[in-house]
């Protein structure tokens, strides 16, 4: 068992934690790692993609409904807390949403850190994943603006002199970005044809470009991808049901094409490792 580790994710909206890593979260959960969730923004601009949630009381309440549904996905991936950084989905790029005062993307660069230099310190993560350098796939402003963040954050949270108002100085030990591969996408890809259904790929993801010559780390997940496909589901807003993307494929037939995570490790402080198969590898 793991319980003395413990693991840090940054995302930016309510339902990115359940597409992006969770089956990796729920295995380190299950072996007894403390896993801490930071959420940036409210996820005020997302769209209502499900046809049955979409009424008035929902579409004018929807922060708070999608911090319900947050709560319950947190709950089945295996979280112990939700941090919100506190601020405004900023939207789409180029809408209106974009020039809101409160949206994350303004954030004055200092302020934002320091909130997550301050949760840091409180949780004492040994491991963080975040979100990639390159992410010319989905330009998403509050994505970006996790990235701009996250880097100064883990740099500031071991530096006593940085912040001192904001905790005991606390040096995590190794730094990750989540990314989907290029091999994933053509995994599932090719079991929808194998199984004689229609893809959800369609060329433009194959236009991507690909980061999979930096992926360092893959974790097998594979006995948990229900737990994924349960914790999505929790987000009822966001996901429709009926999306062949996240369930044309059963879970296990998802599994069984592509059963891993992948990451890049960007940042450790443990010394060199290479061809991972555990985020923790060099900590304990």
């Amino acid at each position: 068992m793991l319980d003395d580790f413990r693991m840090m994710t940054i995302h930016a909206h309510p339902d990115d934690e359940s597409s992006k890593g969770a089956g990796s979260v729920a295995l380190y959960s299950d072996a007894g790692v403390s896993a801490t969730l930071v959420c940036c923004t409210g996820g005020e601009e997302g769209d209502i993609l499900n046809p049955a949630m979409d009424s008035y009381e929902v579409r004018h309440n929807l922060a708070k409904v999608r911090q319900e549904e947050l709560s319950k996905a947190a709950d089945i991936i295996g979280y112990e807390r939700i941090h919100y950084l506190g601020y405004r989905d900023s939207g789409m790029p180029d809408t209106d949403a974009n020039e809101n005062p409160d949206c994350f993307a303004n954030a004055p660069l200092e302020e934002a850190v320091g909130r997550l230099v301050k949760i840091i310190r409180q949780e004492q993560p040994h491991v963080i994943v975040t979100y990639p350098d390159d992410q010319q796939g989905y330009q998403h402003p509050d994505h970006l603006r996790v990235f701009d963040i996250s880097l100064p954050a883990w740099e500031a949270a071991g530096d006593p002199s940085r912040f001192p108002e904001l905790g005991e100085a606390w040096t995590p030990l190794k730094l990750y970005y989540t990314t989907w591969s290029r091999a994933r996408i053509e995994a599932l890809h090719e079991m929808f044809l194998k199984l004689n259904l229609e893809s959800p790929f369609n060329e433009a993801w194959f236009d991507r470009p690909s980061q999979d010559h930096r992926i360092t780390t893959k974790i097998d997940v594979s006995k948990f991808s229900q737990r994924r496909t349960d914790a999505l589901l929790a987000h009822a807003t966001q996901v429709d049901p009926d999306s062949p993307f996240w369930f044309g494929l059963p879970s296990d037939k998802s599994a069984e094409a592509y059963p891993w995570d992948d990451y890049i490790l960007a940042f450790n402080r443990v010394g060199p490792i290479e061809n991972e198969s555990d985020l923790f590898q060099g900590i304990i």
